[in-house]
């Protein structure tokens, strides 16, 4: 009878273990937060700025850690490496997209799963605030009678300055010399010291140098002005043609492992649609000169999708890779 009533008591307890989630514990320990860009640009400020709200969220610690170098491969890379347990989260931006035509790494964001499209900024073309040029196309024409002499700023292949130069070159003409920087945050220094003469830059990590005439604003990467720089011409004034691959911003994401258990996953898709959506949160964005996105699951992956094709086709009308996207996979916009 006792041998009985034990069996029985196991048997409900093994059927209660199965009913509950694998990972109802999660997180256990601190979660580790790679950001593949170093300290200062707008990614690292976006990211460091939300985190708290998530960490409320999940009821677990986030220790954020800066991973630079290779346009982000260094530490995107690094994420893929690890157990997809959940316990190593990637911050990123939008450069992993262009991996494949690029043909600097052999993963996208295909390889992980979007937690979160947090956000998307809009391009500004910065330039010192005692440039000659007023305007963008007083730089275009700048750049063409002396072609192979101004110098930009970059975050190298694939990064946001590489990639508007790109689509710039795929409507018009901007023959200069690109300077790499580790992020937006070294590369406004350098702006702001006149070791470079310009440099397409986040509205997030410019705005304030903007406000405060350190900077100053040429033109916005948009078919019309945007409210955080009234008076800022958009670039379709100098290059109307450029309006077919409009509207185009950065993006930041959260993602983990494609192969991270499903349970975990959506605790962190809760957490971080939740601490997105924080009035503080949203309120940080606005002044940042950022619109809110908060998207996860279909709509992430239709996003992510439509920024790849409409980015890696104008980059290959510009000649600025040699690789057609097609042959990745990835269909015209």
């Amino acid at each position: 009878m006792l041998k009985t009533l034990f069996a029985s008591v196991a048997v409900s307890l093994s059927a209660l273990t199965l009913a509950l989630p694998a990972h109802a514990d999660y997180p256990e320990r601190s979660i580790q937060a790679v950001i593949p860009w170093g300290p200062g640009g707008a990614t690292d400020n976006v990211m460091r700025s939300l985190s708290p709200y998530v960490e409320k969220e999940l009821g677990g610690k986030m220790i954020l850690n800066n991973r630079p170098g290779g346009t982000a491969v260094i530490g995107s890379s690094y994420v893929l490496q690890q157990r997809p347990n959940g316990y190593t989260v990637l911050l990123g931006a939008e450069n992993p997209q262009l991996y494949p035509v690029l043909g600097v790494a052999k993963f996208d964001y295909s390889d992980f799963y979007p937690v979160n499209i947090i956000g998307q900024n809009v391009v500004v073309i910065a330039a010192n605030a005692d440039s000659p040029w007023n305007s963008m196309a007083e730089l275009l024409a700048d750049a063409k009678a002396n072609p192979d002499t101004l110098r930009m700023g970059s975050t190298g292949a694939g990064g946001l300055p590489s990639t508007v130069h790109a689509m710039i070159n795929a409507v018009g003409e901007l023959k200069v010399r690109e300077v790499t920087f580790g992020g937006d945050g070294p590369g406004i220094t350098a702006l702001m010291g006149k070791h470079i003469d310009f440099m397409p830059l986040s509205l997030a990590a410019a705005k304030e140098m903007v406000r405060t005439g350190k900077l100053k604003a040429l033109a916005v990467l948009a078919s019309e002005e945007v409210p955080e720089l009234p008076g800022v011409e958009p670039i379709t004034t100098a290059l109307p043609d450029i309006a077919e691959y409009l509207p185009w911003g950065p993006f930041w994401g959260a993602f983990v492992h494609k192969d991270t258990p499903d349970d975990i996953k959506q605790k962190l898709t809760d957490a971080y649609a939740k601490a997105v959506a924080n009035p503080e949160f949203q309120g940080f964005l606005k002044n940042y000169g950022a619109q809110s996105l908060n998207l996860n699951g279909a709509e992430a992956e239709a996003f992510l999708s439509r920024w790849q094709s409409v980015t890696t086709w104008s980059m290959y009308k510009a000649k600025a890779i040699e690789i057609s996207p097609d042959s990745v996979g990835i269909a015209k916009p």
